[in-house]
């Protein structure tokens, strides 16, 4: 991996974290696009850990009264959240780690991610009143909690998926983007850290050179940050099908490549 390679994919990274896109499914495309094997997990986990910096800049006075007041309701909800998070996580984590290998399913978990979109906007236009947190129940916790373990695919949006399972459980569009924001902080913390473990465990270090991961640290870290403005300002105002059009298209194109080629993504079957 090269400076400029290394830019790009945090960039990319920083980016698409935050958008209901897929980080990780984006991420794996452009390695595969760029040919890149060596020094990818320990690249992948850094600018995952990166975009949390954004995270706790933009929330950061959220985040602190969760800390000082550790019994409060969206403290709790995201707790309640994060548990069926986690359970997924664990459940599957070996399961996927040869998807984000090969790439062969980006096409089709792209297309699902728009699919998911698409419904959770026609569930919240149903609803005649939208719930803040307060109205928010630890039931439509859970469930915004198992849209996130679900994720764990390589081209299925996590904030995607959270965002659409709030919308579905009726939360108003504000508070449904930022309980997303807030909830990735325990499994992107938790999975990194996790994978930061077994990476040291197999004694190969980092893999990549340091001024390319430096430069995909920086550049995940500013771009998430500008990302979840972005989110906030317009999110209120724009549908998740604009998203899904897109997410449409990659998908499409994808399964177009490895139908004619599979050359760069591998024959679906």
């Amino acid at each position: 991996m090269n400076e400029l390679q290394g830019f790009a994919l945090g960039l990319v990274q920083g980016l698409t974290e935050f958008l209901p896109v897929s980080s990780s499914g984006h991420l794996v495309l452009f390695q595969r696009l760029f040919g890149l094997s060596g020094g990818v997990l320990s690249f992948d986990i850094a600018v995952h850990l990166a975009t949390l910096v954004a995270v706790f800049a933009v929330f950061r006075k959220d985040i602190w009264q969760m800390i000082r007041h550790p019994t409060s309701k969206l403290t709790l909800l995201v707790i309640v959240g994060t548990i069926p998070t986690a359970i997924i996580g664990f459940a599957l984590k070996k399961a996927v780690e040869s998807l984000f290998e090969s790439g062969r399913t980006l096409g089709v978990e792209f297309i699902a991610t728009g699919i998911v979109l698409i419904v959770a906007e026609s569930l919240a236009k149903r609803r005649e009143r939208a719930k803040g947190v307060e109205e928010t129940s630890y039931l439509d916790a859970a469930v915004v909690g198992t849209a996130q373990g679900l994720a764990i695919l390589p081209a299925v949006s996590r904030s995607g998926m959270t965002l659409a399972g709030a919308l579905a459980c009726g939360m108003e569009r504000e508070f449904a983007l930022k309980f997303s924001f807030v909830m990735s902080i325990p499994p992107i913390l938790g999975a990194g850290l996790l994978d930061a473990k077994d990476l040291a465990d197999a004694g190969t270090g980092l893999g990549i050179p340091v001024l390319p991961l430096v430069l995909g640290v920086a550049a995940a870290a500013v771009s998430g940050y500008f990302a979840i403005r972005f989110m906030l300002k317009v999110f209120s105002k724009v549908s998740l099908k604009y998203f899904s059009y897109y997410v449409f298209v990659l998908g499409a194109s994808i399964l177009a490549e490895q139908f004619f080629s599979g050359r760069i993504f591998g024959r679906l079957f």
